[in-house]
């Protein structure tokens, strides 16, 4: 039987089909899909982790336990998860172990471009690269059987292409798998130093036996055609110079991205005049090449920046010029993106900038408050900065400063990293105000439930994290619950609380719009009453646009949230049903 699957569909397929018992994840795109697709196999148990690290060690968890386990996440997901990814390449598995890890090449949902082949390296991880869905599965299967095989975890790298992109899968039957025996083994799973220092020996050893499996695994591929250049390359790098190039050039495709071949490497090079290495990112397999003595053509003439294009590789390989896209005669009106109409962070951002305060933001769709007209947030590093940087401000700068900054950060994005930011406000006298933008799921991947939401990842009903006995429980005397849209209240409460000599924690209280259970309902229309003024302009809602002089509400785009209603100062505007 086959399939059209995403790449992201694939691996769960392949995941189900290698019998995992247990995968633990954290939403990121363009990883996200892996583990919603799993959910669609009742016979492996699925969560949604805090975060990427919490996951990691979920899955390690299961391996030792003798289940074969995965754990999914973006690039930067594998930095908060690097910590116990480098202890258990020494621990090595019981259970076949994977981590799905999606590159994002050209930034499309991401705050850095990473090549995270780094962390395959540092950590002495094989990794694996699929470069189509019917890879996608094929690997991650694969992986599986390598990871008992050599004792040790194994990383699958996609990119958002790979992940994104759709092919035919031909799928098999799930595997009969049966849980690993386990037995206490305090040399090899307990790594204080004594026990490190000894299986140190035994990661190299099994590099060693890596290498050589990479000179003839069946992943590393020759295609050998007719012409004088050859092409190293990997991944979705190796479908643009397939599709640019096509049969004038012959391939060396390396689906085990590490270690990488020396000696298949070096008697493929040997063929042709010219060999040319074909990458997205950093010049791992360049750099590989060169360290053997072979001459390559890479990042001298490829770009370290963002998604390659096949007209790009067939320009600098074939010297043919091809325009990258056809131009149209008609002028594109830009389209930024924009906080969706109704958003309930709108209301947050707008009192902010009105108050004229210094915002820490954080990662989530509210880090669209930093775009004009709202231009609120001055700065955004990762998952949890906002609370911590903003005590930093605050200790460089004085107390007093405090009292004009705020964090804002989202309900899941707390519960990933922003608690201990909060804890050490609290406990190194900090007089911060954090706030949390409370809609009620993780959104900007797409919906996924959390432990605010009181929901699993199948819908089922769980525990719900109280935020506000979360908050007092670490030592803020001060927590308020406030509607955004209540945008008087909201911005007396924010003048409170930022003024306040002690750490102070607003929870702004309003469900994403796009959420089913958000009825909304009618629109919000001008009346005669306008005077022009523009206020509701402020607000960046994309069904309120100029008209003239004056301006017009779209009721294609207006759901009737009622937020201009809130902030129109002569009651020009109505909500109609």
């Amino acid at each position: 039987m086959q399939k059209l699957l995403l790449g992201n569909a694939a691996v769960a397929r392949g995941a189900y089909e290698a019998g995992v018992t247990v995968v633990s994840s954290y939403p990121g795109t363009p990883s996200t899909e892996i583990t919603e697709n799993i959910v669609s196999y009742p016979e492996i148990y699925a969560e949604w982790a805090p975060n990427e690290k919490v996951a990691a060690e979920v899955a390690i968890g299961a391996s030792i336990a003798g289940a074969r386990a995965m754990s999914c996440m973006k690039h930067v997901g594998m930095n908060v998860m690097a910590d116990p990814m480098f202890t258990v390449s020494y621990i090595g598995v019981n259970g076949g172990l994977v981590f799905c890890v999606a590159d994002d090449p050209g930034m499309h949902s991401s705050q850095n471009e990473q090549d995270s082949r780094h962390y395959a390296q540092a950590s002495k991880i094989p990794m694996l690269e699929p470069s189509d869905s019917q890879e996608c599965k094929e690997f991650t299967k694969l992986a599986y059987s390598l990871s008992e095989e050599f004792d040790t975890p194994f990383i699958i790298r996609l990119s958002t292409r790979v992940s994104h992109s759709q092919s035919m899968v031909k799928l098999q039957e799930r595997e009969s798998y049966n849980l690993k025996d386990y037995e206490k083994n305090i040399g090899k799973n307990v790594m204080m130093p004594a026990n490190a220092v000894k299986r140190h020996i035994e990661v190299e050893k099994r590099t060693a036996k890596l290498i050589e499996y990479a000179e003839t695994c069946p992943l590393n591929i020759e295609e050998i055609n007719e012409g004088k250049i050859g092409v190293i390359t990997s991944g979705i790098s190796y479908m643009y110079a397939k599709e640019a190039l096509g049969d004038k050039v012959s391939y060396l495709k390396l689906g085990l991205a590490w270690p990488m071949p020396e000696e298949k490497i070096k008697a493929f090079a040997k063929k042709f005049d010219k060999v040319y290495v074909i990458e997205e990112l950093d010049p791992v397999i360049e750099n590989h090449c060169k360290a053997l003595g072979v001459k390559v053509i890479g990042k001298d003439v490829f770009t370290l920046l963002g998604e390659y294009t096949p007209a790009m590789i067939k320009e600098q390989v074939l010297g043919e010029g091809v325009p990258e896209f056809t131009a149209l005669e008609e002028q594109i009106p830009v389209r930024p993106p924009v906080m969706c109409a109704g958003c309930p962070h709108r209301g947050t951002f707008y009192v902010l900038k009105k108050l004229g305060l210094v915002v820490s933001g954080d990662i989530g769709c509210y880090t669209l408050g930093a775009v004009a007209p709202l231009a609120s947030v001055d700065t955004t590093i990762c998952m949890g900065a906002s609370v911590s940087a903003a005590l930093g401000m605050a200790k460089a700068r004085g107390d007093e400063w405090s009292k004009k900054l705020v964090s804002v950060i989202g309900d899941s994005t707390f519960m990933h990293s922003g608690i201990t930011g909060l804890i050490d406000i609290v406990y190194n006298k900090g007089i911060n105000t954090v706030i949390i933008l409370d809609n009620s799921i993780t959104g900007m991947t797409g919906h996924q439930e959390n432990p605010t939401t009181g929901k699993t990842i199948r819908g089922e009903a769980t525990k719900q994290v109280d935020l506000l006995a979360l908050c007092k429980a670490v030592g803020v005397n001060r927590v308020r619950i406030a509607d955004p849209f209540d945008v008087k209240t909201f911005e007396a409460v924010v003048k409170e609380e930022t003024q306040a000599e002690e750490p102070s924690v607003i929870i702004a209280q309003r469900p994403c719009a796009l959420l089913k259970t958000v009825k909304y309902s009618g629109h919000c229309t001008i009346t005669e009453n306008c005077k022009k003024c523009k206020m509701c302009m402020k607000l960046g809602c994309p069904a309120i646009s100029a008209d003239g002089d004056g301006v017009k509400i779209d009721l294609n785009q207006c759901n009737g949230c009622g937020l201009c209603v809130n902030v129109c100062p002569f009651d020009a505007i109505k909500k109609e049903d």
